[in-house]
């Protein structure tokens, strides 16, 4: 739904609400054209069904707003009189459209002064619910979501196991786009194959203000935006067409911000004709071809975990005296080169054509490049222009019709946009280009192009569990990495010891309170 029509259905709403409640406000002892007034009619009702006035905020917070909705219905049917399980049922049941028909069919007797208190257990244990579901969801919406690494394309910055806090008021939380969906699930309902969300209606794409930009090298949790995926990582071959806030959650690092210029040579990104210089936790891996003599035993799978070659990125048979490791980084290589019977090692680096990717090869799809060699090419920046023809165009179509919405169709050399034939483009929002460190282990921006910002979830602050499913016993635990921060200078430094000596204190501090105020 566009801004506008979501005005309309708005405007409709509040016509609906005064014709089904303008009684019961009179019958509260306000005035009927209270319950005509946008949004000052809300903060009227709350005062008549005694909760508080700043709940209006929570009804026009997406998700949120559908936990509240059927509580205010209840609530304004308790405050006339209609306790019965059956009004309840009805309320929610109608999706408040019974309180209409109390409104002109029966007699309104408004409680004063009605207790807001749950009136048994379980009404009392429903609203604990209720009211922890929609903290919870406020959370996890506008402040901290928790996010997990699945895959090996951040080794070794971000590890699989790590158990993440992503931070949504870095870059500005990301209103939901999505208005009906179970809250603090993403895709799909738990231990079911169902999707959690109706695709319609969904609201305009809004962010609030962030206390920062994506940055070149920042890592940042965004939403896939090819994903067409059923479900994150089920191999059923389902597809399904997603809304963008629905989409899988990708963790990648940004090494191209709108306005670069991206070229990658030999394996090397370079922007805007420099290289790229990483921070210094990351540590960038590559293939190698390891050549052996072929007379010195040597225990490899001992030798690779000593040297922390990460789970699905170790080596291949050997084939003529002849290893492949999968990622290592650059001072494991120097490494190896010493060890007794390896003669060489050698950065693989992937020349001419990729035609991988199910055939298409790597973006944009036009059989020109491969992931090691490639570009260059320009990130998209809000406002800017760029020429369009066909040679072009498969760099920004995808951002023509998928991500700004216009209908496309070329016809021989003739490009036309929205009907009207096109020599140029204007881009509507800005693009990034994210990477994985774990070079030939990950697959990002150049298989599937440009991230858009309205893709854009968060950022990766904090790790506070860390599990290494390879290990046994405690050992699980990658003790080394609990409350550790995932950017920041140096390397990374555990402040889990801080962590437990506050809790400690804070238990002390309790008991010693407690046992004063006995005496």
């Amino acid at each position: 739904m566009t801004l506008s029509q979501w005005f309309i259905f708005f405007l409709l709403v509040q016509v609906v609400h005064f014709i089904g409640t303008w009684k019961l406000y009179v019958s509260a002892g306000r005035k009927a054209w209270e319950a005509a007034i946008p949004v000052y009619n809300a903060i009227v009702l709350f005062k008549i069904i005694g909760r508080p006035t700043w709940w209006t905020i929570l009804l026009f917070l997406p998700i949120i707003n559908l936990i509240l909705f059927p509580v205010v219905w209840v609530e304004t049917l308790r405050s006339f009189g209609k306790n019965s399980t059956l009004d309840k049922v009805l309320g929610i049941a109608t999706f408040g459209l019974y309180i209409a028909y109390v409104n002109y069919t029966q007699k309104l007797n408004y409680t004063t002064d009605r207790s807001a208190e749950p009136i048994n257990k379980t009404a009392d244990t429903i609203s604990s619910l209720l009211f922890a579901i929609v903290v919870a969801t406020f959370v996890h919406t506008y402040f901290i979501q928790p996010f997990t690494i699945p895959t090996s394309s951040l080794e070794k910055s971000l590890l699989v196991g790590d158990f993440l806090f992503v931070s949504k008021v870095n870059y500005g939380a990301r209103t939901p786009m999505t208005t009906v969906a179970l809250p603090m699930v993403h895709d799909t309902i738990p231990l079911t194959k169902k999707k959690s969300y109706l695709n319609w209606p969904q609201l305009p794409y809004f962010r609030i203000p962030g206390f920062q930009t994506v940055e070149r090298n920042d890592i940042v949790v965004f939403n896939w935006p090819v994903d067409t995926v059923y479900k994150f990582r089920d191999q059923s071959g389902l597809r399904v067409d997603k809304p963008i806030d629905k989409k899988s959650n990708y963790v990648k690092r940004c090494v191209g911000v709108p306005g670069d210029q991206l070229e990658i040579k030999d394996g090397i990104v370079f922007v805007n004709g420099k290289e790229l210089i990483l921070p210094e936790r990351a540590k960038p891996q590559f293939s190698y071809k390891v050549a052996l003599d072929g007379k010195t035993p040597i225990d490899f799978e001992y030798l690779l975990k000593d040297m922390d070659v990460t789970d699905g990125a170790g080596f291949t048979s050997e084939i003529r005296d002849t290893l492949f490791v999968k990622a290592l980084t650059s001072a494991g290589a120097e490494r190896l080169k010493n060890v007794p019977g390896v003669t060489a090692v050698t950065r693989v680096v992937e020349k001419g054509i990729d035609e991988s990717n199910n055939g298409k090869g790597v973006f944009p799809h036009i059989h020109k490049w491969n992931s090691d060699n490639f570009g260059p090419i320009y990130i998209p920046q809000q406002g800017k222009t760029v020429a369009l023809n066909l040679e072009t165009l498969p760099f920004y179509k995808a951002i023509i019709t998928d991500y700004e919405k216009n209908d496309l169709k070329v016809t021989g050399n003739e490009i036309r946009i929205n009907g009207k034939i096109a020599t140029s483009y204007t881009f509507q929002q800005n693009y990034y280009w994210m990477m994985g460190d774990n070079r030939h282990n990950s697959e990002d921006s150049r298989y599937w192009g440009y991230v858009p910002e309205n893709h854009i979830v968060g950022k990766p602050i904090f790790i506070w569990m860390s599990w290494d499913s390879n290990a046994k016993g405690l050992k699980k635990i990658r003790w080394d990495r609990l409350f550790t921060t995932v950017s920041g200078e140096g390397q990374p430094q555990s402040y889990f010891k801080f962590f437990l000596l506050a809790l400690v204190a804070y238990f002390i501090g309790e008991y010693f309170w407690k046992k004063r105020k006995s005496m």
